[in-house]
């Protein structure tokens, strides 16, 4: 993080391109595949269950991105914390409160007026992303380990490198985050959106405008700006976690000057940016596709099927006359107690049991005593009910 280096970049033209022009119909065509998977998204569920789905996604988005950066907690932590369960231990304790601070920016951000790109890709939304992470976290869980406290929101005041990049003099980022507004904060159509919300990734992350938490940040204003698309199903962090040492070398390749007179007519490659993007599409294609069949209707009738069996097992209060009613619930949402019991076959003694049993290990939920019950997706079932969406909840946490 020294002054003393003197090849920091100063001119918006240095970053340029922004956005790629050479075969850009690949792209376009890989992008309104995915905007035509997640359009069929969630068909047929009740939105009560998309809730439920979505606050896990939270939970995933909090877990991948921390794991990208090394600071991840086990979900088993991340669930505790959500209901103020904080560990004796510190180091683990302050592992929950990152988690938990990402949850809650993600869900602030989330009611900020209008999806549009030309509001979701602002740098203005950067800026708030990062404010509304680390102003979340205490001092001492926003210290580097340099001892340096970072301030939310707070664009950096010194130069710095990154690997073997040097970012922007810190007195020329404002002018590189307007230059970005111009170019991406912009209304785009379906099969132009995800181009840009990839491109304005990777030059943002180029730009690293904050000292630290510019990976956080930059995920977190990716979730807002895909929202549109991902409807809160599926997780974009899951698939840049998974692939973590391809997702920082397509970051870094993207950032190489260009390579010769067919390489674009900018001072950066065009041809890794158009390379970035391509894996950036391919990533947000398999995530979307793998939910789509994992919320399958005929799927889910099956891992429920499957999840009660394997319970019945070990349960005697879980019968499998639990099973119809369960799939009720998660295409129809919430419903009367007395309802979901008949729906049981069994004698009422029978069905209060079994349904006290479900509400007891996290399958049912439910407001109050006599609320309706609704669908739910404890970590515990998740091996069953959507298999290898998030098997790092599976593992046993000591």
């Amino acid at each position: 993080m020294a002054d003393k280096i003197t090849h920091h970049y100063s001119q918006i033209h240095q970053f340029e391109p922004l956005l790629p022009q050479r075969k850009l119909d690949v792209l376009q065509d890989q992008a309104l595949e995915v905007a035509e998977k997640s359009s069929r998204l969630g068909g047929g569920i009740h939105s009560s269950t998309i809730s439920s789905i979505q606050g896990l996604v939270r939970s995933m988005n909090s877990y991948y991105s921390n794991r990208i950066e090394g600071q991840s907690t086990h979900p088993a932590n991340i669930e505790r914390a959500l209901v103020q369960d904080f560990s004796d231990m510190p180091s683990t304790a302050k592992l929950q409160r990152i988690a938990i601070a990402y949850i809650n920016a993600e869900k602030e951000l989330e009611k900020i007026g209008g999806l549009g790109l030309e509001n979701t890709l602002r740098s203005s939304i950067l800026l708030e992303a990062h404010r509304a992470l680390y102003g979340r976290l205490l001092p001492e869980d926003r210290t580097t380990e340099e001892g340096r406290v970072i301030e939310p929101g707070l664009v950096r005041q010194e130069n710095v490198t990154v690997g073997r990049h040097d970012p922007p003099l810190w007195t020329s980022v404002p002018d590189f985050l307007k230059r970005m507004d111009q170019i991406y904060a912009q209304p785009a159509s379906s099969n132009q959106s995800l181009i840009r919300v990839a491109c304005a990734h990777q030059r943002m992350m180029w730009v690293h405008p904050f000292l630290d938490g510019n990976g956080r940040a930059v995920r977190l204003q990716t979730h807002l700006a895909l929202l549109p698309l991902t409807k809160g199903l599926w997780s974009m962090n899951r698939g840049l976690a998974r692939q973590r040492d391809d997702y920082y070398a397509y970051l870094a390749a993207a950032d190489q000057p260009r390579q010769g007179d067919l390489d674009g007519r900018g001072n950066l490659s065009e041809k890794t940016l158009w390379e970035w993007c391509q894996w950036f599409i391919g990533i947000a294609n398999d995530q979307v596709g793998f939910m789509e069949k994992m919320l399958n209707l005929s799927e889910m009738r099956r891992h429920i099927e499957a999840l009660i069996f394997f319970r019945a097992s070990q349960d005697k209060a879980i019968r499998k006359e639990a099973i119809a009613p369960l799939y009720h619930l998660y295409l129809a949402g919430p419903t009367k107690r007395g309802d979901f019991l008949q729906m049981t076959g069994l004698g009422e003694r029978t069905a209060r049991s079994l349904l006290s049993r479900l509400l007891e290990t996290g399958l049912v939920m439910s407001d109050g005593h006599k609320s309706p019950v609704q669908f739910a997706f404890p970590l515990d079932s998740l091996q069953f009910l959507l298999p290898n969406l998030y098997p790092e909840a599976a593992i046993i946490n000591h």
